[in-house]
């Protein structure tokens, strides 16, 4: 096993795409989004919550990338982009992977 750091991000399903970018552009290899719900301070948030294409609703948006600088930069992008204007939550944790060469560029 092999040490590396993995990004979460819940936010909006609206900026998603622009989210996503920004993993990519951050150095990430690829990610993986599903459908989140829950409370916090903007109040509750259904997983499948109605609107157009389900644009109202939380998506979770997970990364793995080297090293824990790597995720920082990604999320700390994120962050300043997005979040004054839309709801997130941004954390990192540490990870053993199995295949290294699946998330280095």
């Amino acid at each position: 096993m092999y040490d590396a750091t993995k990004l979460v991000l819940i936010t909006e399903r609206s900026i998603l795409d622009g989210v996503t970018a920004l993993i990519e552009a951050g150095g990430a290899t690829g990610f993986t989004h599903t459908d989140a719900g829950g409370k916090g301070s903007r109040g509750k948030r259904s997983a499948n919550r109605p609107g157009i294409g389900g644009v109202m609703s939380n998506v979770k948006i997970e990364a793995i990338v080297s090293d824990r600088a790597q995720a920082e930069a990604i999320i700390t992008a994120v962050a300043d982009r997005y979040f004054a204007h839309y709801s997130g939550i941004a954390y990192i944790e540490p990870v053993e992977i199995l295949r290294p060469h699946k998330f280095a560029v």
